[in-house]
């Protein structure tokens, strides 16, 4: 007897025991005004209504969890309400509206594409549509999954889906667009779902927290929101399991826990971490996360997330871009303004990179230790053992003298600079000099003997020299090179030059014809040449530099015949009219 008591009394609480509905369903929208997040289908679908311009057949796709079926649903009980307001909204008084709620109404049909993917499941659905509807004016068909239907199952439903009867109404519903035949896709209107923002799913959140008594932070609905991925029935899904192991108080770090998400706090530290160059502190923080059973590709996710927020908070126009409670964008942007958008961007290519060759490592865990060691060195490298490092007191205190130092010694010692050791003088080839020949690199090499000239000691002054004295001097340059390499010589002879004013000093610049001659002079005899020139003057005040004649400026020489011939004709008349005269040809 007693069991048999036992027994009653268990099956009588489980008869008293309230039926419990989950959110999805018993928050499930059942009007236009309540759709979350595809405010411009339901506004498309109402005007169709009102204008009494209805198609036959719609095609509702998109991700999972955004409302396709349940727009569905709404849109067929619309256009059968008796009572519908002025802006399209179903009255839920009339039969109609009453019998789709408590699931007898003949007139919304819902098949499982899934499940029905035959001909015959076709077949029998065609014959359904035949028959008018009880209530209201229109038979809508609500086909979930359409894409699993068979292609012979597509075929038989071509020519009932674009000649339906007048009565009929088909609303396809997939995930797969793709997967539609495009025989399909013509014959239906087809409407787009977008994922739901995180703000309209915390919104939503909030609201039902609100009607079920439950006590939950931002952060927590944001970490449901993001988890949920755009989808409104999953984070309703997550909220229910967070309340069953919460309890109607709900905290962040039992959601953290509870979800097996990776707290910000980790995030926030390891860029502190690569700031710092601490390199061992971030392979510790990253055993850490492994050993509370976190996936390691899903940490590295989770790392390039907080790097584009990062970035994305580094620009007060990217605001809207940050999908963040307010308490964690300030926190966002107070380590944002410590990070340069250089160190940003080439951490986020190391971690995309990371989660792109992750699969494909041999060790997954050395892959991303690699990528956590060169994040640690982007802002201080490391150095190599046993290397000697100046500290940068000593550097601050030392270039100061260097810097003062330098032109004192270029002062006292270049005009007086002894002449170098001498290699073996070889012959050089004479070769008679033509004026205002240009000076070949190839033929200046031949004739370099090894000696340059150095300028002979003489007493030199600090004062400025004037600019005829200069001159005076400069042209006795060239006679120091006569002997020994003729062409610089005729080149220096020839040269345009020119005197400016410097820092305190005179500068002569001559000018070459190429590159190839000024680079060579520059690097082989300029210091010579100024060192004479300081001699002749008497002044240590006194710079030589080399230039470029203007292409505009240079004298084109001629160099075959023809073009020597044309060149005496133009700077001779008499030599014209002589050509002219006899009938010469100047070829």
């Amino acid at each position: 007897m007693a069991v048999r008591f036992s027994f009653r009394k268990i099956m009588l609480n489980l008869y008293v025991m309230p039926d419990y509905i989950v959110s999805a369903r018993k928050y499930r929208p059942d009007s236009f005004e309540t759709l979350i997040g595809q405010d411009n289908i339901a506004q498309t679908l109402k005007n169709s209504i009102i204008r009494g311009k209805l198609a036959h057949a719609y095609l509702f796709c998109g991700p999972r969890g955004v409302g396709k079926t349940t727009t569905a649903r709404i849109f067929a009980k619309a256009i059968n309400c008796s009572n519908p307001s002025p802006e399209m909204e179903p009255c839920g008084e009339c039969e109609s509206c009453i019998s789709f709620q408590e699931g007898r109404s003949y007139c919304i049909h819902e098949l499982d594409a899934a499940s029905n993917n035959g001909v015959e499941d076709i077949k029998n659905l065609m014959d359904q549509v035949q028959i008018p509807p009880q209530v209201g004016k229109y038979s809508v068909y609500i086909i979930d999954e359409v894409h699993m239907l068979s292609t012979a199952a597509f075929n038989a439903f071509l020519k009932t889906l674009e000649e339906p009867p007048a009565h009929a109404i088909f609303i396809l519903a997939t995930t797969e667009k793709h997967k539609i035949l495009p025989t399909i896709l013509s014959r239906c209107q087809t409407y787009d779902f977008n994922r739901i923002s995180i703000p309209d799913i915390v919104t939503n959140l909030k609201m039902i927290a609100s009607k079920e008594n439950v006590s939950i932070d931002d952060e927590s609905l944001h970490v449901i929101a993001q988890k949920a991925d755009g989808a409104m029935r999953d984070a309703l899904t997550i909220f229910d399991q967070t309340v069953a192991f919460c309890g109607t108080d709900v905290k962040y770090a039992d959601i953290i826990k509870n979800l097996g998400v990776l707290d910000y706090d980790y995030s926030f530290g390891l860029v502190d971490t690569f700031l710092a160059g601490d390199y061992g502190k971030a392979l510790l923080s990253f055993d850490d996360i492994l050993s509370k059973g976190f996936n390691a590709l899903h940490f590295c996710a989770a790392l390039s997330s907080h790097l584009r927020d990062l970035m994305v908070a580094k620009n007060g126009a990217l605001d809207s871009l940050l999908e963040l409670p307010e308490s964690l964008k300030k926190r966002y942007l107070e380590q944002a303004s410590r990070c340069s958008l250089k160190f940003l961007y080439d951490a986020l290519g190391i971690t995309t990179a990371c989660e792109a060759g992750y699969k494909q490592a041999v060790n997954p865990r050395l892959h991303i230790e690699f990528a956590l060691m060169k994040l640690s060195f982007l802002m201080k490298a490391p150095q190599p053992a046993g290397e000697r490092v100046e500290t940068p007191v000593l550097r601050q205190a030392q270039e100061p003298v260097a810097k003062v130092q330098e032109p004192v010694l270029r002062q006292a010692q270049e005009p007086v600079e002894p002449p170098r050791p001498s290699e073996p003088a070889r012959t050089p080839r004479k070769r008679p000099a033509k004026t205002g020949a240009a000076l070949s690199l190839n033929s200046i090499m031949k004739e370099e003997t090894g000696i340059k000239p150095a300028p002979p000691a003489a007493t030199v002054t600090d004062e400025l020299p004037d600019d005829e004295t200069i001159l005076t001097a400069w042209k006795s340059v060239p006679e120091e090179y006569a002997s020994k390499q003729p062409r610089l010589a005729n080149t220096l002879k020839n040269a345009e030059v020119e005197i400016s004013d410097g820092d305190g000093v005179k500068v002569l610049t001559f000018k070459v014809s190429n590159e190839a001659q000024q680079r060579w002079i520059r690097e082989n005899s300029l210091h010579s040449l100024e060192g004479i020139l300081q001699t002749k003057t008497k002044s240590s005040l006194l710079r030589l530099d080399v230039g470029l004649i203007p292409l505009e400026e240079k004298e084109v020489q001629p160099y075959t015949d023809q073009e020597k011939a044309t060149a005496l004709m133009g700077a001779n008349g008499e030599v014209q009219n002589l050509i002219k005269d006899f009938g010469l040809e100047t070829k």
